[in-house]
């Protein structure tokens, strides 16, 4: 049922003059025009100036000031910040919204040119180079760099082999997936530059890790023995050149030594000569002479008996004397 309850109405109740609500207004408006006339750009970005919605100007970092009231709007953008895309898997507490992907296991799964199948982690690093194009000229430029960085590495990884992606193709597939972005997001006019690619965890499907595991520890294996093998190899080869360089120079030294000493045999032999040919007979008996002064001494004790002599042999000690050659 309705109430018919009388209700009391204060009857001191006086509403306010509008001179006072107009003052409160004004100054509330005063208010919001100081509170909306100046902004801030952080120090590693730059502001985008709207005017009515249409492109105004770029600020750098600091204080500025703008028309208020919605007149001018800002736009700030961390043009002088380098930022990241993370592919088949993310970093916890990222900022960048479109830095991680919905499906990392969709992103990292390929397919490799010998049509293996392969899971491909990888981070492309970029800056916004203009921010007129990234805000004006597409819509989504994150998201579309974020779809063409996906498409160039699978175009990338789908011309090389398996093993090339997971042991010593890695840096070649980043140079080309590097220049691939890097032409795209120019095409595009995303406003970008793709500033570097790296490729993280390269694994095979799990279940033929474990293959692929003792194919990988069989190739270290491999290059450590390689290794060990040019080790001992640069060992030995100095080794032997060295003894075979010391062996020269003493068969040279000692060709040097018997060519000088033949040389110096001439030379006295020569010397002998002329003087023989001055005088045979004096060169013939000094030689003879000089001769028998280096054999006699190496004879020993010698005695010589005149045939004349008579009844010497009772005499002399003979047998107490040592014959030459007797021990």
């Amino acid at each position: 049922m309705p109430d018919y309850t009388p209700r009391v109405i204060n009857a001191n109740f006086r509403p306010p003059p509008l001179g006072r609500i107009l003052s409160i207004v004004i100054g509330l408006l005063l208010l919001t025009t100081i509170w909306t006339c100046y902004y801030t750009v952080a120090a590693e970005s730059e502001g985008v100036v709207l005017r009515l919605g249409r492109f105004s100007k770029i600020v750098q970092p600091g204080l500025h000031f703008k028309l208020p009231l919605g007149i001018d709007s800002v736009t700030v953008l961390p043009t002088r910040r380098q930022l990241k895309l993370e592919f088949g898997f993310y970093t916890p507490g990222y900022t960048n919204s479109v830095q991680a992907g919905e499906s990392q296991d969709e992103e990292k799964s390929m397919v490799t040119g010998d049509l293996n199948a392969a899971l491909v982690e990888w981070v492309v690093q970029y800056r916004i180079d203009d921010p007129r194009q990234y805000l004006f000229d597409v819509r989504n430029p994150g998201g579309t760099l974020r779809d063409l960085s996906e498409a160039a590495m699978r175009e990338v990884v789908g011309d090389r082999t398996v093993d090339e992606l997971i042991t010593i193709g890695r840096q070649d597939i980043e140079i080309e997936a590097l220049d691939r972005m890097q032409k795209l997001a120019k095409r595009y006019q995303l406003g970008i530059r793709v500033d570097q690619v790296q490729l993280k965890n390269v694994n095979p499907p799990a279940p033929v890790q474990a293959s692929f595991n003792e194919v990988n520890k069989a190739q270290q294996d491999r290059e450590n023995m390689i290794n060990i093998a040019n080790g001992d190899y640069n060992k030995a080869v100095p080794k032997a050149k060295g003894e075979a360089d010391q062996t020269i120079r003493a068969a040279e030294g000692y060709r040097f030594k018997r060519v000088n000493e033949a040389e110096g045999d001439v030379a006295a032999f020569t010397a002998v000569l002329q003087q023989y040919v001055k005088a045979p007979e004096i060169t013939r008996t000094r030689l003879y002479l000089e001769t028998m002064s280096e054999i006699l001494p190496l004879t020993g004790q010698k005695i010589i008996v005149d045939e004349s002599m008579k009844q010497l042999l009772p005499v002399l000690p003979l047998n107490n004397a040592k014959l030459p050659g007797a021990k």
